[in-house]
């Protein structure tokens, strides 16, 4: 396997158009289906990158900062920005375009953990990430403390879990 990759090599780049079909009453895009658009271009630089299977293991929050309106492009942006001995950080961010006026708006940015998989789902080791450009190594530098945050958020989630139950509700 090779000992490591640049950035730039996990780069994906999808674009689509906004149609009626995926709009709520307001005209702007589901949430739920960016949501799904993030996880897709996620996954596929995490794939590129370790060139194996992959899993989402979690999806750091995503704030919608400005709609996404009906007829708007959607352009996601994705690149691996850090590595663990089987995990990856990918970042995404979307930027939509109103198409007759060209104005474009970052409108969410999200970081997604996504672990390598053999066949039987085991993890995998991957390739290390080489940060060149000034963002790169801005979120590579940053990406320590994100990670941080994450494993104290799932301990905290796996705790509250505790608490429920997996009965039916109505029984």
């Amino acid at each position: 396997m090779e000992n490591n990759k640049f950035c730039k090599e996990s780069f994906v780049v999808k674009t689509s158009t906004v149609l009626p079909s995926d709009t709520n009453n307001h005209g702007t895009l589901f949430g739920g289906k960016l949501m799904a658009y993030i996880d897709d271009v996620a996954a596929i630089s995490a794939r590129r990158h370790a060139r194996s299977h992959v899993v989402t293991a979690s999806t750091d929050s995503v704030d919608f900062l400005h709609p996404i309106f009906e007829g708007n492009s959607v352009c996601l942006e994705s690149f691996v920005t850090y590595t663990g001995r089987t995990s990856m950080e990918v970042f995404v961010k979307v930027i939509a375009e109103d198409m007759i006026k060209g104005v474009r708006n970052v409108c969410a940015l999200s970081f997604l953990t996504m672990v390598a998989v053999d066949e039987n789902n085991r993890p995998v080791p991957v390739p290390d990430i080489v940060p060149q450009s000034e963002v790169e190594k801005m979120l590579f530098e940053s990406a320590k403390s994100r990670s941080e945050m994450r494993k104290k958020r799932k301990a905290e989630n796996e705790k509250l879990a505790e608490s429920f139950s997996t009965d039916f509700p109505w029984a």
